[in-house]
């Protein structure tokens, strides 16, 4: 493990620009140093992980992408719980769902989609657009740059993980007045939520940067 050279006043002259690093934990600024494979540089002042390269890191990316996204789409249309109470049972998808809302409680029907759905996919989509010409060893995609911004833009906006955790908790409020049995769709989804979890741990951001300056 290695610890950045701190630059307190970036803005002494002849200070190279392109070598810093700014902690997305606490906005210290570094020089960032060579960081070798399985190595990894963090920040002194709150320890968050700033470089950590991996060898075949693009492809692993690529891979956990795709799964991904095939989970998002299978988990949104297989069923994802069903309610048996008082003798009637009522089994729903995660699609049957959101589009289940009328009227004004329509919005939620988009916020369900967006959050759950569409902007995890759009993340992912971005992420292999940019990931697969690197992984060829080929120049950057013409529009890679403004893709890989947006796509950390989206990731506050991502919430999975915030939908499986309501689940878990709406779940076990509602487990004594009715018997709960959960779809294939709830299963993929979990599965889903750990494998994001995964992807964002694995990704060296400073190193994808680099690779798109070059």
């Amino acid at each position: 493990m290695k610890r950045p050279q701190s630059d307190s006043h970036p803005q002494h002259a002849g200070l190279d620009l392109d070598r810093l690093i700014a902690c997305p934990g606490c906005d210290a600024v570094y020089t960032a140093p060579r960081v070798e494979q399985h190595e990894r540089a963090y920040c002194a002042r709150c320890h968050h992980v700033l470089i950590a390269p991996r060898r075949k890191a693009g492809k692993q990316l690529i891979a956990l992408a795709l799964t991904v996204l095939i989970l998002i789409v299978a988990a949104s249309v297989f069923p994802f719980l069903a309610i048996d109470a008082g003798g009637l049972h009522h089994g729903a998808s995660i699609l049957q769902t959101a589009f289940a809302f009328t009227g004004a409680l329509s919005v939620l029907s988009v916020a369900v989609l967006m959050f759950i759905v569409i902007i995890p996919m759009l993340r992912l989509v971005l992420l292999i657009y940019v990931l697969a010409p690197i992984i060829r060893d080929r120049p950057p995609a013409r529009w890679a740059r403004p893709a890989f911004r947006l796509s950390e833009a989206l990731l506050p906006w991502s919430m999975a993980e915030i939908f499986a955790l309501g689940c878990a908790v709406a779940l076990v409020k509602i487990g004594d007045m009715a018997h709960v049995v959960f779809g294939p769709a709830a299963w993929m989804f979990a599965v889903l939520v750990v494998i994001v979890v995964v992807t964002d741990n694995l990704m060296c951001r400073y190193s994808i940067w680099k690779s798109l300056e070059n």
